[in-house]
């Protein structure tokens, strides 16, 4: 489960020093084994975006190679529907963003075991990511079982709010979707309730099975299997940027 971010400062113009923002949840969990630390060392640096540079015109031009659209995945958690949805779309690119270096250290092996060239990542804030990129940037942006704080008083942490709405609607093209998750009721009626005042997206849902069944080609990820086995169900909801 991905871990929510606060709001704050839009994103630093061209040429300015890079401030991190503060990020709520863990950042750490059980010591990495002496292969995954290396692949922190080694291997992500050469992946890691670098938010203290300007910014490409064109998100595509962050890739080595070709590539015709490009799409960001929030919170990436373990990296399963990462990694699975960028081996089968090698003509796209992908962000992935997560602060968990755990789940970092997972999508690095799986990343490296299959030889993927078309992940980009950040170990951090996504909305820092969005600040910094161009309008009009991203094909799609993958939302999924973010962390819910479902005590009252730490729901403006929530990743979706108004202020994170807008600045996702600067950076996706005209029809890109917003794809979102959760097994937790509030936290689908919260985003409904906030994507349907937003004026930049709709909700296009015609039947239940359109927010009760997952996407074509959907890899399950561990945090949904483990919150199936404990009975809640998942939504499944999908808004286009007008």
């Amino acid at each position: 489960m991905s871990g929510d971010k606060t709001q704050g400062r839009s994103g630093a113009a061209a040429g300015e020093d890079f401030t991190p923002r503060r990020l709520y949840g863990r950042s750490k969990g059980k010591a990495l084994r002496p292969g995954q630390a290396r692949l922190i060392d080694e291997l992500l640096p050469k992946l890691l975006l670098d938010l203290s540079a300007p910014a490409p015109h064109d998100a595509r031009a962050l890739f080595d190679s070709r590539v015709r659209e490009t799409r960001l995945e929030i919170g990436f958690g373990g990296g399963e529907h990462l990694i699975a949805t960028a081996a089968r779309n090698p003509d796209v690119g992908f962000i992935g963003c997560e602060p968990f270096v755990n789940g970092m250290a997972r999508l690095l092996a799986r990343i490296a075991a299959e030889g993927l060239g078309n992940i980009r990542l950040r170990q951090g804030d996504a909305i820092e990511v969005v600040d910094w990129l161009p309008d009009a940037s991203l094909a799609r942006v993958y939302l999924f079982y973010p962390d819910p704080w479902p005590k009252r008083r730490h729901r403006k942490r929530r990743l979706v709010s108004p202020d994170n709405l807008a600045k996702l609607a600067r950076v996706m093209t005209p029809g890109a979707q917003l794809r979102f998750a959760t097994d937790i009721d509030d936290y689908a009626g919260w985003t409904l309730a906030r994507l349907a005042a937003s004026p930049d997206f709709d909700w296009r849902a015609q039947s239940a099975q359109d927010w009760l069944s997952p996407w074509d080609g959907w890899t399950q990820t561990k945090y949904e299997a483990k919150a199936m086995a404990a009975g809640r169900k998942p939504v499944y909801l999908t808004f286009a940027r007008r």
